[in-house]
């Protein structure tokens, strides 16, 4: 089952925020991620809130489900009214598999964000999307319902990689996605690879990311498979029918990764994002990375508005019964003290490209900053201008990096 929501203080029913919160949120990034908990099956290796339909049981269908969604949207305007939010920047659906709604389902939510909140003359609008549940034809109802960007799960190339991480796909299918998404009128396009898993060899890996960097996307992400307690894949590997994932093969992996993105054109921008131009970079992740603001609808979405930050319920029907008794659908929620703030922002900025400035940095870890640079995990030349950058070693120790930063 998908992982625990966090611990945290009990949500006002109305779902208000402080005002401080409202205040301090002004003229700061506001973003939108739209949660679509649907999927045709679970892959073995996720535990993020999705269901299947016999994981759903009754009360909840996909037909009705944005329907309720446009419910959180109107609360979220109640709440967020007189806060003197920019229009919104970027919008991302994730899940689940929002490719399994209609486009115009999503259209509406779009329209409807639009309306409550106004769009940035150059919003970005992403949707994930598995490669077996678009087609042409869906894709240029995305375009006109305002999508401008399209993220596509093909985590491998290899036939036996797919079926151990319970991929539907078929070889190949992802990259022609990438083709009828330009066609389509897409202008960012973003692979997702996962490497490390079980089976997986180097020349399998290599395969996978040819084949990505052939279909030409604009960005190429590439993840570590971890292994989440509770997935059937965790079950696997603890019964020895699958090998744990090792260390040292998944930092050989993210080295084969980088070099042949470089190779290509593409430049890493953070630890596990590439991308061949500044535009074509994910701005809604962006968001994510420099403390900015977000609401998250659906259930178990997470959100932040100046320094509050909550999550809402995790499954459907208790997500719609909230919203139909019109209370909102948090779970729980807590407000960040300015040391909270700063870890996270150390921690979320080490992993940028443009990295961190040094005067964030407490005096301590300033003075450690020389020794990391000597062990080869920051670039000389970026403290030299005042910022901490990873170098590729860095990278592979960016947890390393960011404790001694935090504890020196």
């Amino acid at each position: 089952m998908p992982s625990a929501l966090p611990q945290g203080d009990p949500p006002p029913p109305d779902g208000r925020l402080p005002a401080a919160a409202l205040d301090a949120a002004r003229d700061r990034p506001f973003g939108v991620y739209v949660h679509v908990p649907f999927c045709t099956r679970r892959c073995g290796y996720c535990d993020f809130n999705t269901y299947t339909a016999t994981e759903l049981g009754p009360g909840v269908n996909q037909g009705n489900y944005v329907d309720t969604m446009l419910r959180e949207i109107a609360l979220a305007a109640d709440v967020l009214a007189g806060a003197a939010l920019p229009p919104v920047s970027t919008i991302f659906f994730g899940g689940g598999t929002p490719t399994l709604l209609p486009a115009e389902h999503l259209g509406l939510v779009i329209r409807e964000v639009a309306e409550s909140f106004g769009l940035a003359a150059d919003v970005e609008i992403t949707t994930e999307a598995n490669p077996e549940t678009v087609a042409p034809g869906y894709l240029g109802k995305l375009r006109a319902a305002g999508f401008t960007r399209i993220s596509v799960g093909m985590q491998s190339a290899v036939p036996r990689v797919l079926a151990v991480l319970d991929r539907e796909h078929r070889p190949g299918r992802p990259e022609q996605v990438v083709a009828e998404a330009r066609a389509a009128g897409f202008e960012h396009v973003n692979l997702d690879l996962i490497y490390g898993a079980p089976h997986e060899t180097d020349a399998d890996w290599q395969a996978s990311l040819d084949a990505a960097v052939g279909a030409g996307p604009d960005h190429v992400s590439a993840y570590a498979l971890v292994v989440e307690e509770g997935t059937a894949l965790a079950r696997q590997v603890a019964s020895g029918a699958v090998p744990a994932t090792d260390d040292d093969v998944q930092a050989d992996r993210y080295v084969m990764a980088d070099e042949t993105l470089r190779a290509a054109g593409y430049d890493w921008y953070e630890i596990s994002n590439w991308a061949r131009t500044a535009s074509g970079r994910c701005r809604h992740n962006e968001l994510y990375w420099s403390d900015a603001n977000w609401w998250g609808f659906g259930p178990g979405a997470h959100s932040h508005v100046g320094g509050v930050r909550w999550w809402n319920v995790k499954h459907p029907t208790r997500y719609a019964a909230l919203l139909d008794a019109g209370a909102s659908p948090a779970a729980g929620r807590e407000t960040l003290d300015a040391d909270a703030r700063w870890t996270e922002r150390v921690m979320l900025g080490v992993r940028r490209r443009e990295g961190l400035p040094v005067a964030e940095l407490r005096q301590p870890a300033r003075q450690a900053l020389p020794q990391l640079a000597t062990w080869g995990l920051l670039d000389p030349g970026s403290l030299h201008a005042g910022r901490v950058t990873l170098t590729q070693r860095g990278r592979l120790m960016a947890d390393a990096v960011v404790k001694e930063l935090l504890t020196a």
